[in-house]
């Protein structure tokens, strides 16, 4: 049914949450701002910084400029090394490349640390493309990384590919490309935000996903 599988990053193929939360913990120290509680920071986990930034602190647009720009500081050193892959990730990518399919990251994490994070756990060789978004903010929504990524993998036929991601922001950027979301439970959003939000399907297990994605 797919030929062309792409995934999100954070939350569904890694769990990120010590680098990410600690990254953004020491941007808002360096804001003035003290969370001391790093459960309290990871909805920073998934949609994009900078927005995040501005919508949970009132930061202005160059408030937010800056305090992206502090958290790359301590995440390029240290935080893009602070993260754990999903059990069966692997497995999963093997089986997908064997049944010939297509397979691309769509992160709304920086190009760069995303393929670093991939070389990392040696799972870069599984993909055809990897898109991310740009250091200078110029490609940063889910929507522009997926398009991006399709751009790059010569999609013609969005009903053949599948975007696969645990927050409502996956499920809106790829259903505004006419793209279908498989949303997975195991990441950071849950069920209710991935259902809410439209998610085409949901499955709550690797063993479970890679029955839809390679079901026929």
């Amino acid at each position: 049914m797919f030929q062309y599988i792409l995934f999100d990053l954070d939350g569904t193929l890694t769990d990120p949450r010590e680098g990410i939360t600690k990254s953004v913990q020491y941007a808002l120290q360096k804001m003035g701002i003290d969370e001391p509680e790093l459960s309290a920071l990871e909805h920073f986990i998934g949609p994009p910084l900078h927005d995040e930034f501005r919508r949970c602190y009132a930061f202005s647009d160059a408030q937010a400029k800056q305090a992206v720009a502090h958290y790359r500081e301590r995440f390029g050193e240290i935080g893009w090394q602070e993260n754990i892959l999903f059990t069966g990730v692997p497995d999963l990518l093997r089986a997908i490349r064997t049944a010939g399919k297509k397979i691309a990251i769509a992160s709304s994490k920086p190009t760069v640390f995303v393929e670093k994070i991939l070389r990392l756990f040696e799972i870069d060789v599984f993909f055809d493309v990897v898109s991310g978004a740009t250091l200078d903010g110029s490609i940063g929504t889910k929507a522009e990384v997926l398009e991006q990524a399709l751009t790059q993998l010569h999609v013609v036929d969005r009903d053949r590919a599948v975007l696969v991601g645990d927050r409502l922001h996956d499920v809106e950027g790829a259903h505004a490309l006419g793209v279908r979301c498989i949303g997975v439970t195991f990441g950071f959003g849950g069920w209710k935000e991935l259902h809410d939000a439209g998610a085409d399907q949901i499955v709550s297990s690797m063993e479970e996903l890679q029955a839809v994605l390679l079901s026929e």
